[in-house]
């Protein structure tokens, strides 16, 4: 079973399925890491353009929200779209994995660096992680997962976690 296929497996009390989104700014690596995650063939995934994400919001129960960490004009242009993020009423509360990509290139900034640019810091409202990433390698992938596993598992009541 993949990460992913666990994850599917988690049910809500109300017994509807998880739900995490996967945002991030165009040429981040989110459909990279989205094969890295499934057993299932997702040729077929459609990006959705920023304006659009709100269509998902309702519901969710984790955010990973992927940088490409070697594109650091973009810094400042991504942060202002978690952030904006951040400030959905229909996310209120909802953990944040920031999944650092492209920590294979020379020239990535490191996770701490991001975060410090990002203000990660100044997140009080919800639990957040910034895990250092390769889509391409799949360093870090499973880590920033189990995060958001054992998030979302502390806020299901014994019986779902397990099902």
């Amino acid at each position: 079973m993949g990460l992913l296929e666990l994850i599917k497996s988690f049910k809500s009390p109300q017994g509807r399925e998880i739900r995490i989104l996967l945002l991030g700014l165009d040429n981040a690596g989110k459909t990279t890491i989205l094969k890295q995650l499934s057993t299932e063939d997702i040729s077929s995934v459609t990006p959705t353009k920023g304006p659009f994400w709100s269509n998902y919001f309702e519901n969710t129960d984790a955010l990973i929200y992927v940088i490409d960490s070697s594109d650091k004009k973009r810094f400042d242009e991504t942060g202002m779209e978690l952030m904006e993020l951040l400030e959905e009423s229909k996310l209120d509360g909802v953990p944040v994995l920031v999944f650092a990509n492209k920590q294979d290139l020379p020239l990535a900034a490191r996770s701490s660096e991001i975060s410090s640019r990002l203000k990660l810091t100044e997140i009080r409202d919800r639990n957040w992680h910034i895990q250092g990433c390769s889509a391409v390698t799949n360093e870090g992938i499973k880590e920033g997962i189990n995060w958001v596993a054992d998030v979302i598992k502390s806020k299901l009541p014994a019986a779902a976690a397990h099902k």
